[in-house]
């Protein structure tokens, strides 16, 4: 994690300085900025209208009681496509009209979906603990006592695993 930091903060400028260098030097620095500033504008457009339709996308999703998941996933790829469109460069622009692209981010919902599922994690962050339990009668915990605080909480005994 701490490479990738490293990589947006340092190496991202570093490359997007020489690529500005490289094509201030071929096309000269008019259509350089000119380009830049097509870009920014043509990514408000995009964000605007592929924003739009996301939205009326999930809203629809709720109409029919389906969880808006993939409009979500969607709707925040288009803002971070904004705003890699807004940052001026040459590279973070190229990545951000990729994700305008739905085949993409259909492409990259897959993946990271199957990452997530593929690594399973308890719901309180804690560690995993394997066993067997079975239920239990109220009575038959703490002496029978149904009135024992731990009778109340949770009529559950828990069983360690049989050792194979």
């Amino acid at each position: 994690m701490v490479l990738i930091a490293a990589f947006a903060f340092i190496g991202v400028p570093i490359l997007e300085i020489a690529v500005f260098i490289e094509v201030g030097g071929r096309i000269g620095l008019g259509p350089t900025m000119a380009v830049v500033v097509a870009t920014a504008l043509a990514g408000a457009a995009l964000l605007r209208h592929q924003g739009l339709a996301t939205l009326h996308r999930a809203r629809h999703s709720l109409a029919e009681s389906r969880m808006p998941i993939a409009e979500v996933f969607d709707g925040l790829c288009l803002i971070f496509a904004g705003g890699l469109l807004l940052t001026p460069g040459f590279v973070t622009d190229s990545v951000g009209l990729l994700l305008f692209v739905p085949g993409l981010r259909a492409v990259l919902r897959a993946l990271i979906s199957r990452r997530l599922v593929a690594q399973p994690r308890p719901p309180n962050g804690g560690p995993v603990i394997e066993g067997e339990f079975q239920r239990v009668e109220e009575e038959e915990v703490q002496g029978g006592d149904p009135t024992h605080e731990c009778a109340r909480r949770s009529p559950v005994k828990v069983v360690p695993p049989e050792d194979s």
